[in-house]
């Protein structure tokens, strides 16, 4: 599979043995114990070594600590591991993972699907679970889909939320306010940014640092009234006016 794809000129640099191992689904799934994904990617992980492609183990969608532990921790595996993917429950165990294994990389996997509905409501808890992944560890934070027909639903049956609608029948799409929101970090956070850790009484932001310098910083006022918040990056200070139930990104160069 690498190999033929290597071949038309679309390099895989890193697989990830299992979907949810722990879950049972509708679509095709594999439940495995921990234990047996370890003697597994005993297996896996020469192969994928000889082609120089990365083993990450996942998709975690438990807050079991443990499982992760014991991949990691057997003789068998966990050189071969390189990071960790986590989802749905499994943002309950990224925050551990990243404090005993600060050398692996940790991607949020799979952003909650949502009901379909598109709506703010949903948006805004988007928002807070990118500021937990990323501020508990996370390198990566991945959408689900990109785009689905009206009314949201996916393949299996259920609606779920996407950054982009099509209306077939009048040939028109919109963006959604998920769109948006990923863009107000993805258009100006670069590729090798470090998140800076931040202080203060005013704590609904990320913040980061480009590698040309430059600071990001992303802010929601969840307010309904407009905010002046002021902020202080090393000498420099701007105090920007939030408007209500807004988010804002601000880019200092």
């Amino acid at each position: 599979f690498i190999d033929a794809y290597r071949k038309q000129g679309i390099p895989v640099s890193m697989v990830m043995p299992q979907n949810e191992f722990n879950s049972a689904q509708v679509f095709p799934s594999c439940p495995w114990t921990a234990t047996g994904l370890a003697r597994f990617v005993g297996y896996l992980g020469p192969p994928m070594q000889q082609r120089g492609v990365d083993v990450f183990f996942g998709t975690m969608e438990r807050a079991n600590e443990a499982l992760v532990d014991t991949v990691l921790r057997d003789p068998r595996s966990g050189h071969y591991i390189k990071g960790v993917g986590f989802q749905w429950a499994g943002k309950g165990a990224i925050a551990g993972i990243h404090a005993r294994y600060p050398q692996l990389a940790l991607y949020q996997s799979e952003q909650e699907c949502g009901d379909g509905k598109n709506d703010w409501k949903y948006c805004t808890y988007t928002w807070g679970l990118m500021k937990h992944y990323l501020g508990s560890g996370a390198n990566a934070y991945l959408y689900w889909n990109i785009s689905l027909k009206k009314g949201g639903i996916s393949r299996w049956g259920w609606s779920q939320n996407s950054l982009v609608t099509v209306d077939e029948a009048a040939k028109t799409y919109q963006f959604n306010h998920e769109y948006y929101l990923l863009k107000h970090l993805s258009h100006y956070v670069q590729p090798g940014a470090h998140r800076l850790a931040t202080s203060g009484g005013f704590t609904n932001l990320l913040a980061f640092q480009n590698p040309d310098k430059s600071v990001v910083v992303v802010a929601q006022n969840d307010g309904d009234t407009d905010r002046t918040v002021r902020f202080k990056i090393g000498a420099r200070t701007v105090a920007p006016v939030l408007k209500a139930n807004s988010f804002n990104t601000l880019l200092l160069k």
